[in-house]
């Protein structure tokens, strides 16, 4: 049965779930991701996981995953955008602080 988007969980990984990152890239046949990772469960079952550093993807490819990592990319670029940008600070601007 597929995993839905209710069953999913998004999490930041722990040293806890190094394990889970290297079984879902040896499944993927993909090199390690580099840290920091985000990750998908279903339940206790890591089915994928993205890179925050270079935007790799890794997922189990005996799973529908699809909808799993497109959920890892979208929490990326909320993270992203939710991070003021340092380029557009006040000083630039001529404000005070």
């Amino acid at each position: 049965m597929p995993a839905t988007p209710a069953s999913l969980s998004l999490r930041h990984a722990t040293p806890a779930d190094t394990r889970a990152v290297a079984y879902l890239s040896e499944l993927d046949e993909s090199e390690r991701l580099a840290d920091p990772v985000l990750m998908a469960f279903d339940g206790e079952r890591p089915l994928a996981a993205l890179s925050l550093a270079d935007g790799r993807a890794v997922a189990d490819p005996f799973a529908r995953t699809a909808d799993a990592v497109a959920l890892l990319r979208l929490r990326a670029r909320q993270r992203r955008s939710s991070v003021p940008s340092r380029r557009l600070g006040f000083g630039r601007l001529g404000l005070a602080a």
